[in-house]
């Protein structure tokens, strides 16, 4: 099988396909008297295994997984996997915390405090930079008061619950310019349909990913099976 027959096959290019050849995610072609690789279906269950393979782990894991598959470090391979899912399963709690630490947030109404916070007060509250609350200030996410006397930002109840809420949104992956649509949504109306098309999107992703890992797996053992049987030559059949 020329290049081009397995770049077809895979609508990919040629040129692709010897790139794939070169970074070890193939196993090794042997070459024609004219000095051609030539690729077997070996070669094209592998091709099939890290196509799947990076679509939940991502290029650079996929092709280490290759790499580790085809020098016969399966050991290597299966660390990497683990590792994927163990990020996975991370992820799914930390979406599942701030789902309910925004829920909890977002229908709660700021009770009366005796005193407000300066920038330094919240971000030691938050956890975060001064100048990250300096930043969501110039986004419109955050709102804060000036001190009449000295000009500094003072930060109300109001502000502080925001600013708690970016911190949970920017922990999930959500980006600025949809924390300021989803606060101002949140202070117009009370209502959390931001908030809801937010985390459906974020399972949906998760999902997702799920998914592509277990059709990768099923693609790499396939492959792992077919270098079972093939012995050391494979390549060349």
């Amino acid at each position: 099988m020329r290049p081009v027959d397995l770049a077809r096959e895979h609508g990919l290019s040629a040129q692709a396909i010897r790139n794939y050849d070169d970074a070890g995610i193939l196993p090794p072609a042997e070459r024609s008297d004219t000095g051609y690789r030539q690729y077997t279906r070996l070669h094209a269950h592998a091709l099939r295994a890290f196509l799947a393979l990076r679509a939940g782990h991502g290029h650079r894991p996929a092709m280490e997984i290759m790499r580790s598959v085809n020098r016969g470090d399966t050991e290597s391979a299966y660390r990497l996997i683990d590792a994927a899912h163990v990020d996975l399963l991370a992820e799914r709690g930390a979406r599942a915390e701030v789902a309910s630490a925004l829920a909890a947030l977002s229908t709660a109404t700021p009770a009366p405090s005796g005193g407000l916070l300066s920038v330094g007060e919240l971000a030691h509250r938050l956890g975060v930079h001064r100048a990250t609350l300096r930043s969501w200030e110039a986004e419109g996410i955050l709102r804060p008061g000036r001190d009449r006397a000295t000009g500094y930002r003072t930060y109300g109840p109001d502000s502080v619950r925001d600013a708690e809420i970016a911190r949970q949104l920017r922990r999930g992956g959500y980006p600025l310019t949809r924390i300021v649509r989803f606060l101002d949504s949140l202070r117009e109306t009370g209502g959390t349909d931001e908030l809801r098309a937010f985390l459906d999107a974020w399972q949906d992703r998760l999902n997702a990913r799920s998914r592509h890992l277990l059709s990768g797996a099923a693609q790499l053992d396939a492959y792992l099976s077919l270098l079972g049987g093939a012995g050391p030559a494979a390549s060349g059949r």
